[in-house]
């Protein structure tokens, strides 16, 4: 393969004068430089396509399956000749391109497409190209039905947890919901309203057997450093838990053995709930199976007094529930917003019978390793398509065979990759 202009291939052509709010809504995609901004009902562009960030997110690469309209901030990938190109592999082969390192402007970031035209580069046949890109759609759409399985996961338990603890419509003793059914109420005077008899309302600081908290803790403040090594321990900090999971952590701090011990001498336990104190404050990690890890800054981990409070119930309360709204609330903060320990430990819980906990506890906490797992196999499959990604682009790696992949395992015929 000779190099080449791509130029010679593509085109970047200038999105559209279009605003969502001044359409009817429908079912067509609307693109900007970072992504969906809405639907309408009509678009300009038949899908697949590729939009690619022109102000703001300099060089973003998304792709479109369906029919879409991009916005005058994006612009859009035209082939210039399909019998020699494939959008689905330029997609990916226009993120190996180092456009986000083309920002040519100073106030607004921007990308200049006669900037983006001087790349030179490599380009494989149109047989090569359908057979990189089946192998590299095959992990993001694997990647993407395991998030859709979690997400539903995810609706199903926050269902059950609304319908139960919020709403009070759990199973009553006739196996009716609870208080649709005439269950007793009785008004609490510390939430301002009413709960099932025999259910209580504590303050956290009773409910917990312990608050870790390690904030203004660095290796250096401990006499020693962060260290490079690969089996390195991670530092968790309150940028990597975002949504109830824990993100980036490949771009995260780790310790070694040693400062680990130092640094935590108490260990994180199976049950034991990860909330941010600020920047931003409110966000949520259920901790599962791995525990060794590090607590860094702007972390709390909340240990629930497991003979009153189950700890897959204590974390819907705090994350989703009655508590969540009183931590917003009790927010402080000139110039960032949080939360001190002191207040989160006033933080009013609700105490529902024991027994229907350990029925919630039964229920949830499966679903929550099977996220978790999802989540796992994610990572692994993001790994496996990005080490693949440049490998396939340059020659390195070639694609031959057919491809199937099943249990998170790319699996080959007789001659793969």
């Amino acid at each position: 393969m000779n190099k080449m202009s791509i130029s010679k291939r593509v085109a970047f052509e200038y999105g559209y004068a279009v605003r969502v709010n001044d359409e009817n809504t429908g079912q067509y995609p609307v693109y900007g430089s970072n992504g969906i901004t809405g639907y309408i009902d009509s678009y300009k562009v038949e899908g697949p396509g590729v939009i690619i960030g022109r102000k703001g997110s300099v060089g973003k690469i998304t792709y479109a399956k369906k029919h879409f309209t991009p916005t005058d901030t994006a612009y859009y990938l035209r082939l210039l000749d399909s019998n020699k190109d494939n959008m689905c592999f330029w997609y990916y082969f226009l993120g190996t391109l180092g456009l986000d390192k083309l920002n040519t402007h100073s106030a607004v970031p921007g990308l200049s497409r006669s900037i983006a035209y001087l790349l030179e580069v490599k380009i494989p046949e149109k047989i090569d190209q359908l057979k990189i890109a089946k192998v590299l759609s095959l992990l993001d759409s694997k990647i993407a039905l395991n998030n859709k399985i979690n997400t539903e996961l995810e609706a199903m338990a926050k269902l059950i947890y609304d319908y139960w603890f919020v709403q009070f419509d759990f199973p009553g003793a006739n196996g009716k919901p609870y208080k649709s059914a005439g269950g007793k109420m009785v008004y609490n005077e510390a939430l301002k309203r009413e709960i099932p008899k025999g259910w209580g309302v504590k303050e956290l600081n009773q409910c917990v057997d312990a608050i870790l908290d390690h904030r203004g803790k660095t290796p250096r403040k401990l006499g020693g450093d962060w260290t490079e090594r690969e089996d390195g321990i991670i530092a968790l900090s309150a940028k990597l838990v975002k949504g109830g999971k824990l993100c980036n952590l490949e771009k995260a701090n780790k310790v070694d053995q040693a400062m680990f011990d130092k640094w935590m001498p108490e260990k994180l336990r199976d049950g034991d709930i990860l909330m941010t104190s600020e920047a931003p404050a409110g966000e949520f990690y259920f901790i599962h199976g791995k525990t060794d890890y590090c607590m860094s800054q702007r972390l709390f981990a909340i240990r629930a007094k497991q003979t009153l409070l189950a700890p897959t119930y204590l974390y819907y309360e705090l994350s989703k529930g009655h508590g969540y709204s009183q931590i917003l609330g009790s927010l402080s903060g000139s110039t960032v917003f949080g939360i001190r320990q002191d207040v989160l430990r006033t933080i009013k819980v609700v105490v529902p019978d024991f027994a229907l906990q350990k029925k919630f506890d039964r229920f949830v906490l499966p679903q929550l390793k099977q996220i978790k797992n999802l989540d796992q196999e994610n990572l692994e499959l993001s790994k496996l398509r990005d080490w693949l990604l440049p490998m396939l682009m340059n020659g390195q790696v070639t694609v031959k065979g057919t491809h199937q992949y099943k249990k998170g395992k790319l699996k080959h015929g007789s001659s793969i990759l």
